[in-house]
């Protein structure tokens, strides 16, 4: 039998759910001995640690491991056009083709229940009175699940709207699930936050580096109160990251290649630099992965081959460590982006941040050290501007099948324009400017004049930086623009989307499933 919204799932490592059949006749129970289950494995720390492990391990392979499906984060928004085409991704940039049977929606509905049917699990057992726990350590994993139940249900609702709201694991099929209100799954995500925030540690005491501390709660709480428009709250949350003085905005050069031509921007995304540990002062979540480590990567992590130009389609090109390894060009930034977004000044349009030329760089090419210059259809996916962020290349691994870098999740640049934002809905857009010329500053940009500070000014500063790190359809959408800035910014995909379009479609086959109750369909799909 199909499963019904793919949460009759598993928690990696070695940690799975079963459905077991219960009689009345004790000599036939079943007494699992050889095999992982909750009720075995979760019974003292040893067990709620390969729990938590597992869910990490969850996390980690979100989007990554189908080709184009990271993609459809950006593509059709107002920051990116398909590069190299991908039936994944085509939909995104023809909206009139989107529908509910998009082959992507399930990867990312299935995704995120599996998330969260994970975190039940955790957090159903660490309220097992029969669990080897101290109240100490029973808070800090329900705590950690809860973390990334919410996170997975903030991906959930905005993309889609309401959706079933699910709080204890569910180890057998069910088909009667109905849509909670977006209302009442950010209510919940707030709520799990909150106690997630009260009862993580903070950086300086966690286990070990990569796993969650109290301030990426607050950081997610914080966007989550601006969802349910609580500016107030939003605003005293970004203050508690900032204040707690655990993170400073990175001014200065630091780590590998520091005493190389760059910038500090630039540092925060080399390979070796990303991690707290590693010097990088502004990160407050990271996702750490380790090339050639068992374990050491996510399935198949497409970061670089996305937002990498396919540059080795072009005679005269080879596979190389200073243009970031080899890409595959799917993700193609906007001419908004490319030739509008930045002044020649701000730090984050530098050389180092953003590549712009290329060089020929096969020596046994006629052009070897010319500029390479291209035409039609080699600008939109071999040659062109894009952020060297995701560049990452590994001498054993000339193909790059995929990628080993860090992610930065969370980092405090976000945070103060998490922080403009609440101040603007607050109708503070003096001290909203104040906020936003901190990371200006930074990059040594021009500051922001209150009178010129908007939603659509803020959404650009994210643009400039927090590009290929934010999920940008997640922004626009959660701020409501992202029908307005495609008409806008994108005018290949303009044409097709309607206002409908400001969420996807449910996905057909969790409505077909699910034959006891109504699963409806958002307004405006068709089957």
């Amino acid at each position: 039998m199909k499963k019904s919204l793919y949460i009759c799932g598993m928690l990696a490592a070695g940690v799975f759910l079963t459905s077991l059949s219960s009689c009345s006749k004790s000599f036939l129970d079943e007494e699992l001995k050889s095999d992982y289950a909750p009720d075995n494995t979760l019974v003292d720390q040893l067990g709620f640690e390969a729990a938590s492990t597992g869910l990490l391990s969850t996390v980690r392979n979100d989007y990554g491991d189908v080709q184009g499906l990271l993609a459809t984060f950006y593509v059709g928004t107002d920051m990116a056009i398909t590069g190299q085409p991908s039936t994944v991704q085509a939909p995104y940039e023809n909206y009139q083709s989107l529908n509910s049977q998009t082959g992507s929606l399930s990867s990312i509905w299935n995704f995120c229940y599996r998330v969260i049917n994970g975190a039940n699990v955790i957090i159903d057992a660490s309220a097992n009175p029969k669990a080897i726990l101290t109240d100490e350590q029973r808070d800090f994993y329900k705590a950690e699940a809860s973390f990334f139940r919410a996170y997975a249900y903030n991906h959930l609702s905005i993309l889609f709207g309401g959706v079933p709201l699910i709080t204890a694991p569910v180890s057998v099929p069910r088909t009667d699930y109905t849509r909670a209100t977006e209302d009442a799954v950010v209510q919940q995500i707030i709520t799990d936050l909150t106690f997630a925030e009260a009862h993580l540690p903070d950086p300086a005491s966690v286990a070990s580096q990569g796993r969650i501390n109290k301030f990426a709660a607050t950081q997610l709480l914080t966007e989550a109160y601006l969802r349910a428009n609580k500016p107030a709250d939003a605003e005293a949350a970004a203050k508690r990251v900032i204040d707690s003085k655990f993170f400073q905005l990175v001014t200065t050069r630091y780590g590998t290649k520091a005493t190389l031509p760059g910038d500090p921007f630039a540092d925060m995304f080399t390979y070796g630099n990303m991690r707290r540990s590693q010097g990088n002062t502004e990160a407050i979540w990271v996702l750490e992965q380790q090339y050639n480590v068992t374990g050491g990567g996510s399935t198949f992590d497409q970061r670089r081959r996305e937002w990498g130009p396919f540059y080795v389609n072009v005679a005269g090109m080879k596979v190389c460590d200073s243009l970031g390894g080899r890409g595959i060009g799917r993700i193609r930034p906007t001419n908004w982006w490319t030739y509008n977004l930045y002044e020649q000044k701000d730090m984050r349009n530098s050389p180092y941040n953003i590549r712009r030329q290329f060089y020929y760089n096969d020596p046994a090419g006629a052009k070897y050290g010319q500029p390479v210059v291209v035409t039609g259809f080699d600008t939109i996916q071999n040659i062109f501007a894009h952020t060297t962020k995701w560049y990452e290349f590994q001498p054993q691994d000339i193909q790059g099948a995929q990628s080993y870098k860090d992610r930065i999740q969370m980092r405090l640049g976000e945070t103060y324009l998490l922080l403009a934002e609440a101040q603007l809905l607050q109708g503070r857009p003096g001290d909203a400017a104040i906020s936003i010329n901190v990371i200006r500053d930074r990059a040594h940009a021009t500051p922001v004049l209150a009178a010129d500070v908007n939603m659509d000014y803020i959404l650009d500063e994210r643009a400039r930086e927090l590009t290929a790190e934010e999920l940008r359809r997640l922004t626009l959408v959660r701020t409501k623009k992202l029908v307005e800035r495609v008409r806008k910014y994108n005018p290949k995909v303009a044409p097709t989307i309607n206002d409908f379009n400001i969420h996807l479609p449910i996905p057909q086959s969790e409505i077909d499933v699910n034959k006891d109750a109504v699963l409806e369909q958002n307004e405006g799909y068709r089957k």
